[in-house]
């Protein structure tokens, strides 16, 4: 007998079986269990006849026979390659295109939701190709699930031809579909706040890049004109962006603006400078100033060319910085509406800096199953090299996942052995590695692997604490 309570299916007969259970058994239940489509029509023989010797009869199990729909969505640019599936291989309808404009889209919404029985649509997440489609079928209401095209890729294949096709890929999804159908977990509007933060990760990262080159080309000049004027102040950098060295060099870019005008003048030029950037200003810094610039050899003259080379770089840099700073600002902004947010802000050595890159990165840890998981998903996991009777004791990590990650494990690491934190496990564990002489890139990497490990154990808590109070 079957019979719905909370969305799920129980089995009634399964509670009255007194004899073992074996796998298949088991299998069968789960696969009975999750939320069963209409139409399901048929069971594996296998597990049909694992049932039947314990004691269950798949008929008394299934009064209801139903099917279900497994609907392939292939995205490339501009159009998508549709399949829909069934058990058993059935083709609903062959592989079709569509193109992503509104009418095409709402057409396909309509028609998927007008399939007997529930489906379940998955595609990869391709960059930014498959966001419409998916803004279109989720705000129509239809089960969406957006998956790592790497778990595509390694999805069998049982053909020994490579066929490399929009169709063939099509089916492939549809076939994943059907494969992990339990397993699918729906897109929901937390996912699209993560894929704002990770939007938000990806121009950081490419303004920081930017700020970074404009930087070193800054000094570059610099030195040709004010040798270690980045390194004559301290002061950190602004929520604007500005730096108080830049802004001194935009105003005296040539030692001849200090050292040639007399220590009176520049004293009141520098005074000028510190109010109209709002600086404090310190009595004896333009005699330090004035006195270093003595010592320093300038390459280029003082000439208008080399004043426009470096104040433009200057621009530059201020651009690059004040877009670095603001998108910094919105990603904490962003990041503090996630759940898990002031848990990993509580983490030893992760700040505002820092945790949003994490969480943007990492995304939702529920999508993990299991600690390994996630570390395999930075590539700080060891690598295995196993082949018969070889077995390797030491192996490199597998560098598969996420570069932007592992720069920000890295970093987090950095700041450990900085402030050197004795009540941290993290740091501990650093610090007894580097104790036993292991080379920085296998403590560094050991490090970012363990803290991954409490990462996920706390978010993991964090989260499961809040579905249990809803």
């Amino acid at each position: 007998m079957i019979r719905h309570r909370s969305d799920r299916v129980l089995l009634g007969p399964l509670a009255s079986v007194r004899k073992p259970v074996s796998q298949p058994v088991i299998a069968a239940v789960r696969f009975m269990q999750v939320e069963l489509p209409h139409h399901v029509r048929l069971i594996p023989q296998e597990i049909e006849s694992a049932m039947r010797n314990a004691g269950i009869h798949a008929n008394s199990l299934l009064e209801v026979r139903r099917m279900y729909n497994a609907v392939g969505i292939d995205v490339s640019k501009g159009k998508s390659t549709i399949a829909v599936l069934q058990p058993g291989g059935t083709v609903i309808r062959k592989p079709f295109d569509v193109s992503h404009t509104s009418q095409n889209l709402n057409e396909l919404a309509d028609y998927l939701g007008s399939l007997e029985g529930p489906s379940k649509i998955v595609m990869e997440c391709t960059g930014r190709y498959h966001e419409p489609m998916l803004k279109v079928l989720y705000e129509a209401g239809l089960f969406v699930s957006v998956v790592n095209p790497h778990l595509i890729k390694n999805f069998g294949n049982n053909s020994l031809r490579k066929v490399k096709s929009d169709p063939a890929d099509a089916r492939k999804i549809a076939r994943y579909t059907l494969d992990n159908w339990a397993e699918l977990r729906q897109y929901s509007d937390m996912d699209d706040t993560r894929t704002q933060l990770k939007t938000l990760n990806s121009q950081f990262s490419f303004f920081m890049k930017q700020k970074v080159a404009a930087k070193a080309n800054l000094i570059a000049l610099l030195d040709n004109t004010y040798p270690g004027v980045n390194k004559l102040f301290d002061s950190p950098t602004r929520e604007d962006g500005s730096e108080k060295w830049v802004d001194y060099a935009y105003s005296f870019w040539h030692v001849d603006c200090v050292r040639k005008i007399g220590l009176k003048t520049f004293t009141e030029r520098y005074k000028a400078f510190c109010k109209k950037h709002h600086y404090i200003f310190q009595q004896d810094k333009p005699e330090k100033l004035f006195n270093a610039s003595k010592e320093l050899v300038a390459v280029f003259p003082k000439e208008k060319t080399y004043k426009l080379l470096i104040q433009q770089s200057i621009q530059q840099l201020n651009l690059a910085s004040g877009h670095v700073e603001r998108l910094r600002q919105e990603m904490n902004a962003l990041a503090s509406t996630l759940p898990e947010y002031n848990t990993v802000m509580g983490i030893y050595g992760v700040g505002k800096t820092y945790g949003p890159l994490l969480i943007a990165e990492i995304g939702n840890v529920s999508r993990f199953t299991h600690r390994e998981a996630l570390t395999a998903f930075a590539g700080v996991d060891p690598g295995v090299d196993e082949s018969g009777q070889h077995k390797s004791k030491s192996n490199r990590a597998s560098k598969v996942g996420s570069a932007r990650l592992r720069k920000t494990l890295f970093q987090i690491m950095t700041t450990l052995l900085q402030n050197a934190p004795v009540d941290d496990p993290v740091y501990r564990f650093l610090d007894k590695k580097r104790a036993q002489g292991k080379p920085y890139y296998v403590y560094m990497t050991a490090g970012a692997n363990k803290f991954l490990r409490i990462y996920y154990g706390k978010v993991k808590e964090c989260l499961r604490n809040l579905e249990q109070a809803e």
